[in-house]
């Protein structure tokens, strides 16, 4: 059985934003991977950017990866 990623980042909404959710904990919704990233920061990754947000395998991107950000 394999092991859900803690961070799991939702399919884009009618807005384009995304919910992001740390370990079942929901931490908002985010419109850019910008924004994924500050939660991410907020959430006790301080030493990432937005390149390693984007390349980690602890993220579960739902939807799109981290350049949808527009309802398909």
């Amino acid at each position: 059985m394999s092991e859900q990623p803690p961070v799991v980042v939702e399919p884009p909404g009618p807005s384009g934003g995304r919910r992001v959710r740390v370990d079942g904990r929901a931490l908002g919704t985010a419109y850019s991977l910008r924004d994924v990233t500050a939660f991410l920061q907020e959430a006790g990754l301080q030493g990432w950017d937005e390149l390693d947000v984007a390349a980690s395998g602890l993220i579960d991107w739902r939807g799109g990866g981290p350049d949808a950000w527009a309802e398909s």
